[in-house]
């Protein structure tokens, strides 16, 4: 009845970024102010590595300091990724594959953004919603009831959390009505 949700359609386009000579103390002040646990290395738009709070700690641990090192020095060259046409199932599959809480969305070889797995269990919980409202909706057309002013009210308070975005097409957590289209924080700074 549903179709599996798209990489695209969940996935969060903005990340933290950073060069290999970056300094590693200023890099993890920005991924802390950020609530970031990871960030992309790039070499011009080309991701290279990441560096997570797990390799910031390790480094500390080992070196004892954060001041002189440099991102280049800490970070990890292999970076999971997967295309944002990819269904959730496969990234999930990527994110086990690789022992990691989060994928790389590229395309063409470009970051586009990231996929946590907080963002596949957030759509788990949509998907099974609206799910079970179809069902319950099912119910209610085969046995002549209507739907109660509760269903009602809970349906349209949901889409001001998370929804599908009316410009774009992409999964948003913050929807907001405007001009009678419900847009995503992107499509309503345009």
């Amino acid at each position: 009845m549903n179709d599996p949700v798209s990489v695209r359609e969940v996935m969060n386009r903005e990340y933290v970024g950073a060069s290999e000579s970056d300094d590693l103390l200023e890099t993890t002040e920005l991924m802390v102010r950020e609530d970031q646990t990871t960030a992309l290395v790039l070499r011009g738009n080309d991701p290279v590595g990441v560096i997570t709070q797990a390799d910031v700690l390790g480094y500390l641990v080992s070196e004892g300091s954060l001041e002189s090192a440099t991102v280049g020095e800490v970070m990890t060259e292999s970076v999971p990724s997967i295309s944002p046409d990819a269904r959730l199932p496969e990234a999930r599959d990527q994110m086990a594959a690789w022992s990691s809480d989060w994928v790389l969305v590229t395309e063409d070889g470009d970051p586009l953004g990231t996929l946590t797995e907080h963002d596949i269990l957030s759509t788990a919980r949509l998907e099974s919603e609206t799910t079970e409202q179809v069902d319950q909706e099912a119910q209610m057309a085969t046995t002549g009831q209507g739907a109660t002013t509760d269903s009602a009210t809970a349906a349209e308070d949901s889409f001001e959390e998370q929804g599908i975005c009316s410009a774009c097409g992409t999964f948003a957590r913050n929807l907001a009505s405007f001009n009678g289209q419900l847009l995503c924080t992107d499509c309503r700074d345009v």
